[in-house]
């Protein structure tokens, strides 16, 4: 591609999204830039503290334990106070207890921190994906996803590249500077985000009171097609998070230092920061399920060639194998979530679909530590090919019977309006689509996001 055309296609990816968005787009690049406990934790506690790996794993699965306990009960604040408020919960939350983290001596005190960390660093994921979806255009929701995305790995490639020398001269200092621009991501949340969060006019009591509380976590169970989603998104969760738990142990064992693992991980941010754009462009245009299966084999097997890994430029060529697969299966899963998420349940259901990220965060490092205290790091590697590859089948079954996305529009008037009647279809419409006319997944199969809880969409 000429640089002209590079140009273009640059102009034609970021134009066109509300301001609100950028705004929120700032805050997330702020916040990563910041992003340095997360990745050298591990190796904090292993060769600064002195830990084994398992009480490592251990540590950094009650960080996700953490997580998942505040991923529904985020999801449902995002719902019933509203986005912003719980950003803000969150974000001043974890600047505190990520600061208190940095000073925390004993064993026990660092576990427990960590949770606290845990809970507070997931807390915001519910709100910023609902804001998203609130305040862009459904036709757009995958690109906004991208550039989102994007933010987090420009950031990531900063902090990334930067932690690793800052650790070299003192760990404390990453987690200070950390809760430093944790600080500065509220601010700018506090004083350019605005809430966005749909209201309703009910017309009765009855409807008042159900008004910011239509959808229950009760509904997102019951909802089959989206809970197999979210149990999918949790494999290809657990692949991902052995980038920072399970590889830095890894290289560390094989006697790479702290900057080693920071020049290989770097990859991962600068090649998102590069691809992110052209391959948003591509993936727009895409059958989602197809995209889906072949992001879960890249992922499986560029973990898996990681086995055959010795050298730091081994290390980050296996990272970009499995770099592409992060580049096309989060948009497109984003996207996923909230075509078959009401609008006014868009925090529950985003809730749901971030546990899933979060259960990994407590399965995976438990994992890792067992298999390479126990059996060496092939095993965790070769384990992560035979997950991507249950993953692939797995989306195979679970999307196979959906629409293409090119199919959608021509039967989806009468879909919509058919079973969840002429308020429903309304509905879906005054809510800021909930199914993208245009060619959404599962189009025709999703209830009126006004007229009440969503419809069971089990394959």
């Amino acid at each position: 591609m000429s640089v002209a055309g590079l140009r273009r296609a640059t102009r034609e990816s970021v134009s066109g999204l509300p301001r609100e968005f950028w705004w929120l787009w700032t805050s997330t690049l702020v916040n990563r830039l910041g992003a340095f406990v997360a990745t050298f934790m591990a190796l904090y506690l292993t060769l600064d503290r002195g830990y084994s790996a398992s009480y490592a794993g251990l540590v950094a699965a009650l960080h996700g334990l953490g997580g998942v306990v505040s991923s529904l009960v985020a999801g449902v604040m995002t719902d019933r106070f509203g986005r912003r408020p719980t950003m803000l919960v969150a974000q001043l939350s974890t600047a505190v207890s990520v600061a208190v983290l940095g000073f925390m001596v004993h064993p026990v005190a660092i576990a427990a921190v960590a949770f606290c960390v845990g809970m507070a660093s997931s807390a915001s994921r519910p709100a910023v994906q609902a804001m998203i979806a609130d305040i862009v255009p459904a036709k757009d929701r995958v690109r906004a996803f991208s550039l989102n995305y994007w933010a987090i790995n420009l950031g990531f490639a900063v902090s990334s590249a930067g932690a690793g020398f800052v650790a070299e001269y003192s760990y404390l200092a990453g987690f200070v500077g950390e809760a430093v621009m944790t600080l500065c991501c509220a601010i700018v949340v506090f004083t350019k985000v605005p809430e966005s969060r749909p209201q309703k006019a009910p017309s009765t009591a009855t409807d008042a009171r159900a008004a910011g509380d239509g959808v229950r976590l009760g509904t997102v169970l019951r909802d089959g097609r989206f809970m197999g989603v979210v149990g999918l998104s949790f494999v290809i969760a657990l692949i991902f998070q052995q980038g920072y738990v399970g590889l830095p142990v890894a290289m560390g064992a094989d006697g790479f230092s702290s900057s080693d693992f920071g020049a290989a991980v770097a990859v991962n941010g600068v090649l998102i920061v590069v691809l992110q754009i052209p391959v948003t462009r591509f993936i727009q245009s895409r059958d989602p399920r197809r995209l889906l299966i072949v992001s879960s084999l890249l992922a499986g097997y560029g973990f898996g060639l990681t086995a055959f890994a010795g050298s730091v430029a081994l290390y980050a060529l296996t990272i970009c194998v499995w770099t592409v697969a992060e580049i096309v299966n989060a948009p497109v899963q984003n996207g996923l979530v909230v075509q078959l998420s009401p609008a006014h349940g868009r925090g529950r259901y985003q809730g749901m679909y971030a546990l899933s990220w979060s259960a990994a965060a407590l399965v995976a490092p438990l994992m890792s530590g067992v298999v390479i205290d126990h059996f060496g790091a092939g095993w965790l590697w070769g384990t992560c090919a035979v997950l991507g590859t249950a993953a692939a089948f797995g989306y195979w079954l679970l999307m196979r019977n959906l629409p293409r996305e090119g199919a959608a529009p021509a039967p989806a008037p009468a879909a919509v309006s058919g079973p969840a009647g002429a308020g429903g279809a309304a509905g879906s419409a005054e809510a800021g689509g909930v199914v993208d006319a245009a060619g959404a997944v599962g189009a025709g199969a999703v209830q009126g996001a006004g007229a009440g809880p969503a419809v069971d969409r089990a394959v």
